[in-house]
């Protein structure tokens, strides 16, 4: 259980209130912080799942806990944009990300238990809205449009790559749902 990558895991959880109480000080560079923090949480991400398997070191336990610290981590992230920004145009992608990720996890887990988890593995289109979802908070996260005088954007460019992330949201919920599609309307399937 006490791998390299589990370990990595581990601290991005730990991450998670920090990164939550770190955001939230009366400080001038809070939110920058915070953001911070959260693409810090991003990269271990990508480090664990590359040294699970350089090292050769995927675990049960790692492949329950990654993903939960994945979502528990955006989930809070996207709680706290909504919060901030307070507006319906950062809102509503924000609930369809979580939408999302709350019916594919159950997708995931019922086809896991009839044996067909294959079928709804990870996709190219479901990487590339993680990849548009995370450079979107960390974005909207750091709230800056200048930096040092200069124009960056970044505010500007994390509300475009949520949209993105909220389009890809749902197309990837379509394409999973339609590979699970004949599992999930065959009796043979069904528990109830």
């Amino acid at each position: 259980m006490w791998t390299v990558p589990n370990i990595i895991t581990l601290f991005r959880v730990i991450l998670i209130p920090v990164f939550v109480f770190v955001y939230f000080l009366d400080w001038q560079w809070a939110k920058q912080a915070g953001a911070f923090i959260f693409w810090l949480a991003a990269i271990t991400d990508w480090i664990d799942g590359y040294l699970a398997r350089k090292l050769q070191q995927s675990t049960p336990f790692g492949a329950f806990l990654d993903p939960v610290a994945d979502k528990l981590i955006v989930a809070a992230a996207l709680l706290m944009i909504t919060h901030s920004y307070q507006s319906l145009w950062i809102t509503i992608p924000a609930i369809i990300l979580m939408v999302r990720e709350v019916y594919i996890s159950a997708l995931r887990e019922w086809m896991g238990q009839i044996g067909m988890s294959e079928q709804v593995k990870v996709s190219f289109i479901g990487k590339a809205k993680t990849m548009a979802q995370m450079l979107a908070l960390i974005g909207l996260l750091s709230e800056l449009e200048t930096f040092m005088g200069i124009p960056i954007y970044w505010v500007t460019l994390g509300h475009g790559l949520l949209y993105i992330a909220a389009i890809l949201s749902l197309w990837s919920m379509v394409v999973y749902s339609a590979a699970a599609g004949k599992y999930l309307k065959s009796p043979a399937t069904a528990k109830n």
